[in-house]
């Protein structure tokens, strides 16, 4: 018989054997696989949901505090320095913006619940929301906002009392407001929903807010501009204690921050590779074990004057049957939390092929130099020993 006529038989063979083995092999696998694509699921979700507010952003630059954070936590600056940026001559207009946390009374209960406010001139487009552009006249008469229907439903039931009545009345820092809209972006983990308003309202639900201090300046440059250039102009223009993003600059800040500045993404990352090192070693276990009781098999095979390479082979097949066999049930059980956790938290957690690919390559390597180690005990292997 061929070598090549052998090679997959038995490693297949090997692998069935001992049952148990087997599944414990798949089990440790699926566990490994599944809790590196939940962990990577939820750190994407974090970056996702953190910046789905800046996708939505409609500027080519945009200028915040050098003491900036991340959205919810920002430092204010005049606004007359957009007045500078508006000199540019590929500036078409500067858009300033109004951000902050205020407090949000459930309308059914009066339970209170912080939630993140933006605030700017009903005759500016900032967000390209589609509900937002349509109730912008709405938003120009006093104490109307817009209420994220994507936001937990701790903030009560908006959506539903909305569809049902129409506009209805509510309290946002202990001042009266009208619920004219509704709009859809969703949670993060800095805010837990979201209201957009004018930047009258928004200066009259937090008084303590002076006019003129933003938090955000949105610029919208002319089509063909060299946004580059126009960043690097306004870098030398504007004094210190500002900066200047361009679109993709701004949210990977934004991202930047989760990832390096917090520990959450040390976490999930953590969380990676740990499934990576108890995936390895349960892998190791076993593939160890079955050289070891098949060991006189193999000496065998030498002995009939089979490399080992050619053992090599056949071990590294065995690594990437158990792969295979054991990503497919660990991506599934990774999806159906995935699925669930959206509908539980709102956080936008997809499962993706890129992050399949990713997790897939990490099980593969993590199998291969299982095996390449468990190889070891093979090449010691001398035949005139065993027999």
């Amino acid at each position: 018989m061929s070598s090549k006529k052998l090679n997959i038989p038995l490693a297949w063979l090997q692998l069935t054997f001992d049952k148990r083995r087997l599944l414990a092999a798949i089990s440790g696998i699926v566990f490994a696989v599944a809790l590196m694509l939940i962990q990577m699921g939820f750190r994407d979700a974090l970056y996702a949901a953190a910046i789905q507010i800046h996708e939505r952003l409609d500027g080519d630059l945009f200028i915040v505090s050098d003491q900036y954070q991340y959205l919810v936590a920002t430092r204010t600056f005049s606004e007359r320095f957009l007045d500078q940026a508006l000199a540019e001559p590929e500036v078409e207009e500067v858009i300033p913006v109004y951000l902050s946390l205020a407090t949000w009374e459930n309308p059914v209960n009066d339970k209170e619940i912080a939630i993140f406010m933006m605030g700017m001139d009903p005759t500016d487009r900032p967000l390209l929301i589609p509900e937002v552009l349509a109730n912008q006249d709405q938003l120009a008469m006093p104490d109307q906002i817009l209420f994220d229907q994507g936001s937990k439903p701790d903030f009560g039931p908006v959506r539903q009392m909305y569809e049902e009545n129409g506009e209805f009345a509510t309290e946002v820092s202990r001042k009266r407001v009208e619920v004219s809209g509704l709009f859809q972006i969703g949670i993060s983990f800095a805010a837990d929903g979201n209201m957009v308003t004018s930047d009258r309202t928004f200066l009259e639900i937090l008084p303590y807010r002076q006019r003129g201090l933003i938090d955000l300046g949105v610029i919208q440059l002319s089509p063909g501009s060299d946004v580059e250039a126009v960043r690097e102009r306004l870098v030398n223009k504007l004094p210190e204690g500002l900066e200047v993003y361009t679109h993709q600059e701004y949210m990977d800040y934004e991202k930047g921050y989760w990832a390096i500045r917090t520990p959450i993404g040390f976490v999930f990352n953590l969380g990676v590779f740990v499934g990576f090192i108890v995936g390895a070693v349960i892998v190791y276990q076993i593939l160890y074990t079955d050289v070891t009781d098949h060991l006189s098999e193999y000496a065998t095979l030498k002995a009939i004057g089979y490399s080992d390479n050619y053992l090599f082979k056949v071990v590294l097949q065995e690594s990437i049957f158990l792969c295979v066999v054991g990503f497919i049930p660990g991506w599934l059980i990774s999806t159906g939390v995935g699925i669930f956790t959206r509908k539980m938290t709102l956080l936008p957690l997809y499962m993706t092929w890129e992050r399949a690919s990713t997790v897939f390559i990490l099980t593969a390597g993590m199998c291969i130099v299982s095996g390449a180690l468990a190889m070891r005990k093979l090449r010691q292997a001398d035949p005139a020993d065993i027999f």
